[in-house]
């Protein structure tokens, strides 16, 4: 299993990052359209959907409202607004995860369970094609997050293996540890600020990124958290299985679709007072 993950991570992370420093933004956006129907796909299993001519027409509503979202990034009030949203969301979705872990909630209903699926995939899109286009130093900001969350997520295994003691969330995930959450989260800053000091790019104050490095590294665990809550009410372990040795897609984009929108949102305020 670790093996199949390793090399997984070894094919894909470097395509992914090549992607990203030479492909013009309305391919990214395509990519990551691509990548977010495939989780689209899989969130109507999570949602309780079996039929596949159902799901196909759940996933092809969802990727319709995709266009529309790229032509409002050129209405900056508006990309702020969604982005600033959807953090205020994301701290719903933290009370959820903190009453889940009291009592156990059963699964939503199909309905609501496609809005909580586009309210975290349209924003995650959204935001992504925002910081790669929108954003001075685009690429590297998009670099920036994946090694941010990549590095927290992959130091939170192995420090959790090692020193973990204390459960995150036992009802939730118990194999998280609040040890492996804070070395990994430590470990993607420095990895973070090793890639500033690497490019030197255009960045707000230190202290500024460090707080909200700092933010998105915690931010990510509760999108992990979310879907592995998920997964729990609807009794499954992976949403899927194309990633070798990595479960499915959403398994891998589920820390991406909260980060995200934080880092957008941040930038976003940044560049409005610059």
């Amino acid at each position: 299993m670790f093996r199949a993950r390793l090399i997984t991570a070894l094919v894909l992370g470097p395509l992914l990052i090549a992607a990203i420093w030479l492909l013009p933004t309305p391919a990214i956006a395509v990519l990551v359209a691509a990548v977010s129907g495939l989780a689209a796909w899989e969130w109507t299993h999570l949602m309780g959907v079996e039929d596949t001519k159902a799901r196909a027409g759940l996933v092809a509503a969802f990727m319709a409202t995709l266009p529309p979202g790229y032509l409002l990034l050129d209405v900056t009030w508006a990309a702020e607004f969604i982005f600033y949203g959807a953090v205020l969301l994301w701290g719903c979705a933290l009370l959820w995860l903190l009453i889940f872990s009291q009592r156990n909630i059963p699964a939503p209903a199909p309905a609501i369970a496609a809005v909580i699926g586009w309210l975290l995939l349209w924003p995650c899109w959204l935001a992504l094609v925002y910081v790669h286009g929108h954003t001075n130093w685009g690429p590297f900001w998009h670099t920036f997050l994946l090694v941010l969350v990549w590095v927290a997520d992959t130091g939170a295994f192995f420090a959790g293996k090692a020193w973990g003691k204390h459960r995150l969330a036992p009802s939730i995930s118990p194999g998280k540890s609040w040890e492996g959450a804070i070395v990994g989260g430590v470990a993607g800053v420095i990895a973070g600020f090793g890639l500033i000091w690497a490019l030197q790019p255009q960045i707000p104050p230190l202290v500024l990124v460090l707080a909200w490095s700092a933010v998105i590294v915690a931010v990510s665990v509760i999108g992990d958290l979310f879907e592995s809550m998920l997964k729990r009410q609807r009794g499954v372990k992976d949403s899927g299985g194309l990633l070798p040795g990595h479960g499915g897609i959403l398994d891998r984009i589920d820390s991406i679709t909260a980060a995200a929108p934080f880092l957008a949102a941040g930038l976003a305020w940044w560049q409005s007072g610059m």
